[in-house]
């Protein structure tokens, strides 16, 4: 591929330094009721950095006081207790992650059997999404790079992980369920990254057009995963990806609600910005039924 213009490698070092910190029917229960404890686990995506002041220690999560478990909070009455940290894997809601600051607890502390309401937003950490960001950033639009770097023959390295992430959910929701007996239980999928169709916006997102389909599929096979384990394991699938189309990391400014790997409004590269936050929170919402204004 030859060597990358230095502009791209800055972009890169930007994103991960950030990053490192990632259409299944609707199930309606009944409406959240206001004052029930709500626990929130899950990476950077539930925790949206830098979209709005900082809350809860340690600060190294980056967590957003204007977050979707937030603005659910807000909208519920519910009482909530936001656990979210910017760089969680599955591995860290049983184990405290170490962050810039402090550490942030075991996320599954934060559960007990009063705990009436759990979202969980996990897995793009598992997968590599700091790495998959870095990696598949080309010099030219040409080709496959990012493709050809995962795949050997009938081998795709990123469906692997997507599989091994299916366990991990599984073991998550049995872990959840055990510690908060009587919690309705939600599972947030991944926002629309990329275009639903076309070739993506290269230079401005530097994937070539064959990378944007490729990694079209990862996301999509991401999200039926974590669908998956929603269904076997006594939870409720959040679709964000479908609302979501249209307001991609190519969608102008002020309809784009995932910035790109140069954020043009407050939030972490390839996350969800104030729009994206607020458009989460409405998913949530309308999954418990629970009327958001037009």
């Amino acid at each position: 591929m030859g060597r990358r213009p230095i502009v791209l490698r800055l972009l890169v070092a930007v994103a991960v330094a950030l990053l490192g910190v990632a259409v299944a029917p609707v199930a309606m229960g009944a409406p959240a009721a206001a004052g029930q404890a709500y626990v929130a686990l899950g990476d950077s995506y539930t925790a949206s950095p830098l979209t709005g002041a900082p809350t809860g220690p340690p600060p190294g999560c980056l967590r957003s006081a204007n977050n979707y478990p937030h603005l659910v909070a807000e909208r519920t009455g519910a009482q909530l207790t936001d656990v979210s940290c910017s760089g969680a894997q599955t591995k860290d809601f049983a184990a405290p992650q170490p962050v810039q600051g402090g550490e942030n607890p075991a996320q599954y502390d934060a559960l007990g059997r009063g705990t009436q309401l759990v979202t969980v937003g996990i897995g793009g950490n598992d997968i590599g999404f700091s790495e998959i960001v870095q990696a598949c950033v080309s010099p030219t639009p040409f080709g496959t790079p990012c493709r050809d770097r995962y795949t050997q023959g009938a081998h795709d390295e990123l469906e692997a992980r997507i599989d091994t992430l299916g366990d991990r959910l599984d073991d998550v929701l049995d872990e959840v369920h055990s510690r908060a007996p009587d919690a309705r239980v939600l599972l947030v999928g991944y926002p629309s990254v990329l275009p639903a169709e076309g070739p993506g916006c290269y230079p401005l997102v530097p994937y070539t057009p064959g990378d944007v389909e490729y990694l079209r599929g990862v996301l999509t096979h991401l999200n039926a995963e974590i669908a998956d384990a929603a269904s076997d394991g006594d939870a409720t699938y959040v679709d964000t990806a479908t609302p979501s189309l249209g307001h991609d990391v190519c969608a102008v400014p002020g309809e784009r609600w995932i910035e790109g790997l140069v954020p043009t409004a407050p939030a972490a590269p390839v996350h969800p910005n104030a729009l994206g936050s607020a458009a989460l929170s409405r998913a949530v919402l309308a999954t418990l039924g629970v009327p958001t204004p037009a």
